[in-house]
């Protein structure tokens, strides 16, 4: 019986582990929230504008590298 019970809170937490929000990259941390990759920039640093260009930029590349392509669509 403790088994069993062992068994199901294993898989219960497994199952509930999976299924939260993670926020690994900047640019999914403004998609989430609505915001621009300039707006998530100016909440995580208001007074450093280096910072603020340094994460404006890493998740403009995060963005991007989650996009399709682009080409594939072209006429030619």
């Amino acid at each position: 019986m403790f088994k069993k019970l062992l068994l199901a809170t294993f898989a219960a937490g497994l199952v509930s582990a999976t299924t939260l929000p993670l926020q690994l990259a900047p640019a999914q941390a403004g998609s989430m929230a609505g915001m621009t990759c300039k707006d998530a920039a100016k909440a995580h640093y208001p007074s450093d504008r280096k910072m603020k260009r340094q994460f404006k930029k890493a998740c403009k590349a995060a963005w991007k590298a989650t996009q399709p392509s682009r080409r594939r669509f072209r006429r030619t």
